[in-house]
């Protein structure tokens, strides 16, 4: 079975997700990739065309070993008739426990055939230079395993007949999931005296969960605490400084040094 097109759908506050798909896309070797974001706060609501006949690689952030909440409802938005899939976590060094089970149901659920996974490392939401959590993650070594893993995929498709010959795919993880836990109140905050104002934040934020007035406001139910508006903020502005966030930065930092490497499903 071989498809012209393969079709990028991720959610993806910090960009690494994307970057292991496209590294997977890559070793696929495909005619055109197209790409789907979920990211942005409008995907809540935009229209979504029904996926046919193309080969989706489907790609979403670990939080606490589960898929985040907002994540989980718009990829359900997706459907699909019978089109393969790939699903893949992409979590910080940590563990990713049963985010990779929930990602292959979910897709499962919406009409979807996953036929491959993938647990690969980025770069952590809480990562910075006091406490370092996979930083730069996924690097030139992981994107290599991507690669690899994308032609160990094509390599299968050539070999499937037809839809009926794909057995379940068989991934780790629990059922029922581990239980979710939202960090109410818990948000990153702006350091007025070094924030220019150019917005980089509000356009980053995936839940519009910033605004701006006379000053930058959070709101902090919204909040899902990605940390993208850290990332892109180019002059240091937006800090994660909540007491939760620093206990968790130290904890992971000193206890997740151990370099992990991507485990993949076929």
């Amino acid at each position: 079975m071989n498809t012209d097109t393969i079709k990028l759908v991720y959610f993806s506050p910090t960009g690494t997700t994307k970057k292991v798909l496209e590294g997977i896309a890559q070793g696929i070797e495909t005619q055109a990739v197209e790409h789907v974001d979920m990211t942005p706060p409008e995907s809540r609501t935009c229209e979504i065309k029904e996926m046919r006949g193309e080969l989706a690689l489907v790609g979403a952030p670990v939080y606490g070993g589960r898929l985040p909440p907002d994540a989980v409802r718009r990829l359900r938005r997706l459907r699909s008739s019978d089109t393969l899939a790939v699903v893949v976590v992409v979590y910080g060094n940590r563990e990713y426990e049963d985010a990779l089970l929930e990602l292959n149901d979910l897709v499962t659920e919406v009409g979807f055939r996953p036929i491959a996974g993938g647990a690969f490392i980025g770069e952590h939401a809480f990562d910075s230079e006091l406490f370092p959590i996979a930083t730069g993650r996924p690097d030139e070594q992981d994107l290599v395993k991507a690669a690899e893993f994308g032609k160990a995929i094509r390599e299968k498709m050539q070999d499937i007949g037809t839809l009926d010959e794909i057995p379940p795919l068989e991934v780790p993880g629990n059922s029922p999931y581990k239980e979710w836990h939202k960090w109410p109140g818990v948000s990153p905050r702006t350091q007025e005296a070094t924030c220019i104002r150019c917005a980089a934040c509000i356009a980053a934020c995936p839940t519009a969960a910033i605004t701006m007035n006379e000053t930058l406001i959070t709101d902090t139910e919204a909040c899902i605490v990605c940390c993208a508006c850290v990332k892109v903020c180019p002059t240091g502005a937006r800090v994660a400084e909540h007491p939760r966030i620093k206990k968790a930065q130290a904890w992971v930092s000193t206890n997740c040094r151990e370099r992990k490497e991507p485990e993949t499903y076929l």
